[in-house]
């Protein structure tokens, strides 16, 4: 059964603060970007050979990327009994949860997440960061791809990746927000608890949708877009989109 809250903090005023931070990093995007993290981080790339997507289309390999902090702890059967999952927003990194402003309130000593007790899973969602995405060179060619691909490909990852068949929770913000409820529905035995911020599990609609569409078309209109075949991103679609 899936608990709408996480892993349990020692007062109820240290959740209060989980919350209001995590709304904190979803409209101040990533923070602290240029900052070296204080703490330990392990870096790595997982490749998934052959993935197939909803869409019918494949790649020969979807490089994911991803970064740990803390230790896993394994019971007498080898299982991983301390892994939480953090997934990012639209346009985010794992690297965002890094920033002091995040991981200051909760990954040290006797805080929520304290790294000595937890093993804490960032990755990079496809699309974004290190991970497989368009602009690596396919471009308007890279497979369309949707949040059921996403979290497909984040199960392999953890799965067969870094051998994790169960997680203490996972905490999304934004789109990984979503992602946390596509889990819930999909996997509903791989975690203890969800803790999904700034979203509603609901289709777009209304001005949100109108946005996308706007932004979609302007990308499409401008001459740098070549049909697809650009050479870099399309300048003025980028600089159109943030008049709105």
């Amino acid at each position: 059964m899936i608990r709408p809250t996480a892993v349990r903090s020692n007062t109820s005023a240290s959740l209060r603060f989980l919350t209001a931070l995590a709304v904190v990093l979803f409209l101040g995007g990533p923070l602290g970007a240029q900052e070296k993290p204080a703490w330990k981080v392990t870096e790595g790339d997982y490749v998934v050979k052959d993935f197939k997507f909803r869409s019918g289309e494949s790649l020969a390999e979807l490089k994911l990327h991803y970064r740990t902090l803390g230790t896993p702890v394994r019971d007498a059967q080898g299982r991983v009994t301390n892994a939480v999952l953090i997934l990012h927003g639209t346009g985010g990194t794992g690297a965002q949860f890094l920033s002091p402003q995040f991981a200051n309130e909760l990954y040290g000593a006797g805080q929520p997440l304290d790294v000595t007790k937890y093993f804490v899973i960032l990755p990079d969602g496809v699309g974004h960061g290190k991970s497989s995405k368009p602009s690596d060179g396919m471009h308007a060619h890279f497979p369309s791809y949707d949040y059921d691909d996403m979290v497909a490909a984040h199960h392999l990852l953890l799965t067969h990746g870094l051998g994790v068949d169960h997680l203490r929770l996972i905490f999304g913000t934004s789109m990984g927000c979503m992602h946390s409820f596509v889990w819930g529905e999909t996997y509903p035995e791989f975690m203890d608890a969800l803790m999904p911020m700034a979203c509603l599990p609901i289709q777009i609609s209304g001005r949100n949708r109108i946005w996308r569409k706007m932004v979609m078309d302007a990308i499409r209109e401008d001459p740098e877009w070549k049909g697809g075949e650009y050479k870099e991103p399309p300048k003025q679609a980028c600089a159109w989109r943030w008049i709105f």
